[in-house]
């Protein structure tokens, strides 16, 4: 026998190795593929979703609640969403996001009788102006994301809410 001959025990062992690794191969890609399949998935772009009429909209800073459809994976669900809507000095509509960009708490609108006609979160006494831009030496380090809006045939229609450049 010379060195580059295999011996039965070798060849039985080479060849169940193998296998082995092929048939654990074919179990664990079903169970990979549903594991990382959600992530792998294109994520489905908002809708625009019927808020408001636009003759309820003044200068003044009002809350809409909205539901929207969402898709957690495989869950889908009805969320209820909330925006801080008003009109400019221009007359253009302006629809903020509620979360506060220090840590995600619920924003106010004219709530902290120190600091009126502001954005207020309880959390951590974060402030925005009303157009959203964070006060500097406050906690928040960005202004509110602001949400993509059209009107159509009356009504304010918003879809996601996007962030904004720093002030």
């Amino acid at each position: 026998m010379s060195k580059e001959d295999i011996s039965r025990r070798q060849f039985l062992n080479y060849t169940l190795t193998g296998v082995g690794g092929f048939m654990a191969a074919g179990m664990l890609m079903p169970m990979v593929r549903f594991a990382i399949d959600p992530i792998l998935e294109k994520g489905a772009s908002q809708d625009m979703v019927a808020v408001t009429e636009v003759s309820k909209i003044g200068k003044e800073p009002k809350r809409f609640n909205f539901k929207i459809k969402q898709k957690d994976g495989w869950y889908e669900s009805e969320v209820t969403q909330s925006a801080w809507v008003y009109k400019n000095s221009k007359g253009e509509l302006i629809a903020l996001s509620p979360v506060c960009k220090h840590l995600g708490c619920t924003i106010d609108w004219n709530t902290d009788p120190a600091h009126p006609s502001q954005f207020y979160c309880p959390c951590h006494g974060g402030r925005y102006e009303k157009d959203g831009t964070n006060i500097k030496g406050t906690p928040p380090l960005a202004p509110l994301d602001v949400y993509d809006s059209q009107v159509k045939d009356g009504k304010l229609y918003l879809g996601k809410a996007k962030p904004r450049k720093g002030a």
